[in-house]
């Protein structure tokens, strides 16, 4: 072999290698940006599995606090009710069209011809067991009381407890 032939064999492998290395190159670039955009996509899908996550719990939260707050409105709906009663009660009272609320049984005689006590409802107990039978009325010994003559007396009955006190003497 001649000193030529392996200068061109050698020249020849030098070309080889030196294209191999430019081709290769371009090639390790192109899996070096695909190694990072897989890494990129693995990072954003993480994350976006993390905002996932966390938005999942805000809406659960949310869900809590819209709730509370329909609770909220419903009682606070429900104190504006008690107030208007309150309010509706006191202005009763104040144009004493409540006061045989506030004279009990056992006073009807103390303040007899007083807007508490009617002239007609102290006689209530001498009224006979038939006097209403004849016109149609029910009226037996246990509904001579005031909820079946005067109106008022029957809302003071609906308002009483069970001890037998209404609302406005407590």
């Amino acid at each position: 072999m001649s000193t030529g032939v392996i200068i061109v064999i050698v020249v020849v492998a030098v070309i080889i290698v030196a294209a191999l290395l430019l081709a290769l190159s371009p090639m390790r670039e192109r899996a070096r940006v695909r190694r990072r955009e897989r890494e990129l996509h693995q990072r954003r899908e993480r994350v976006a599995g993390e905002h996932r996550q966390e938005a999942q719990v805000r809406e659960q939260r949310a869900a809590v606090a819209d709730r509370r707050a329909r609770i909220a409105e419903s009682e606070a709906q429900r104190e504006r009710a008690e107030a208007q009663l309150h309010e509706e009660r006191a202005a009763l009272h104040e144009e004493g069209l409540a006061d045989p609320e506030l004279v009990q049984d056992h006073e009807r005689e103390r303040f007899a011809g007083t807007s508490a006590v009617r002239e007609d409802d102290t006689h209530l107990d001498e009224v006979p067991e038939t006097s209403g039978a004849a016109n149609g009325d029910r009226a037996t010994t246990g509904e001579r009381e005031y909820a079946g003559t005067d109106p008022r007396r029957g809302a003071a009955r609906e308002t009483s407890d069970s001890t037998g006190t209404s609302d406005s003497n407590l």
